[in-house]
Formats: structure tokens, C-alpha cells, sequence
């Protein structure tokens, strides 16, 4: 994850628990999903995400999906049972997508952000799944060298995600790039 910070980068593990993740992606999704929190929560209950990403539908299908294989290959885990019954129980979403049986053991998908203060942002989202560690998975948040999300990451990069000041004199700055 060091060698990866010039995009957002998360750490999960087989219940999409937030093992690590990078200060950028904290900036691109808008909310810190430290250690320890869930991102699936994130994803289905924080009205957040639904704002944030703009293909949520796309992405949270895909995650459904995944969580599905994960709970087939883990039928005593107790607590990832119980997050699926959580999240069946209080998004419609969730619940469909669980019923259409979907499985995948991996996604690559794009993901859309739309960024209160950079705009439209597009990644391309791969996920490794080291061998030795067949329990974690590294989400990559991908761009083109090129693209505009590539010009606009290390502004969003250099500011600190946890004070953002709409009145500051970067959202100045921000226009002009823009």
C-alpha cells in the first residue's frame, strides 16, 4: 500500500472489514473508514456512498455478489451471516440482489465518483487477493495516466480530507484548474 499512494487504496478483509487503507481514498469517498469499520456499512447504509458514487447500483451489485461466494465458502461465520441478514433486512438493494443468487470471486469495475470539490472523478477499481493471505483483499483504485482524475488526485492528495473548508482559498484555486 506505501507504493500505492498516488491513488486510494483499502484493505479489506472477507467480511469487507477495513484492515488498512490510504489517506486519499479517505478524500475520494469522503468518509474515513479507519480500521476496523465496515466498508459494506459504508456502502449500503451511509447515504454518503449513494451520493458519492454515481454508478452505486453497478458497484453495490457486484458487492452483493461477492459477499454472496464469501458467505457460501464460510457457512460457520457467524459474523459475516449476521451482517448479511443486516444488510438483507435494511436495504431493499441488498436484499434483491441477494435473491438473484449472483456470485463472483472478482469484480473489475468502474467506479464514478462525483466529488463535492474535484468534480467527476472515474476509477478503474482491481482487486488483489495475495496468496498467502487468501482472506484479504487489496482494492486498487486505478486511473489513466492522462485522465482528469489523474490531474486532479494530487490536489486532492495534498489537502487534508478531514478539514475541508469550502471558504478556503484552494476552491479559488480549484475553479481555475478546473
Amino acid at each position: 500500500m506505501t507504493a500505492l499512494h498516488d491513488v486510494p487504496v483499502l484493505l479489506l478483509d472477507h467480511r469487507g472489514d477495513v484492515l488498512a487503507r490510504n489517506a486519499l481514498l479517505r478524500a475520494v469517498l469522503g468518509r474515513p473508514l479507519e480500521p476496523g469499520s465496515s466498508f459494506l456499512r459504508y456502502l449500503f447504509l451511509d447515504p454518503v456512498a449513494r451520493e458519492r458514487i454515481v454508478n452505486w447500483a453497478v458497484f453495490a451489485q457486484a458487492a452483493v455478489a461477492t459477499l454472496r461466494l464469501e458467505a457460501g465458502r464460510r457457512l460457520h461465520d457467524r459474523k459475516l451471516h449476521a451482517l448479511v441478514d443486516e444488510l438483507r433486512a435494511t436495504d431493499g438493494d441488498v436484499a434483491a440482489w441477494w435473491d438473484d443468487h449472483a456470485v463472483r470471486d472478482y469484480a473489475s469495475v468502474i467506479k464514478l465518483i462525483r466529488h463535492p470539490e474535484a468534480g467527476d472523478l472515474m476509477f478503474g477499481i482491481e482487486t488483489v487477493s495475495p496468496p498467502h493471505e487468501p482472506d484479504q483483499r487489496l482494492t486498487i483504485y486505478t486511473v489513466e495516466p492522462d485522465a482528469p482524475t489523474a490531474r486532479v488526485l494530487p490536489i486532492l492528495a495534498s489537502w487534508d480530507a478531514d478539514t475541508a473548508d469550502l471558504s478556503c482559498p484552494r476552491v479559488k484555486y480549484w475553479s481555475r484548474i478546473r
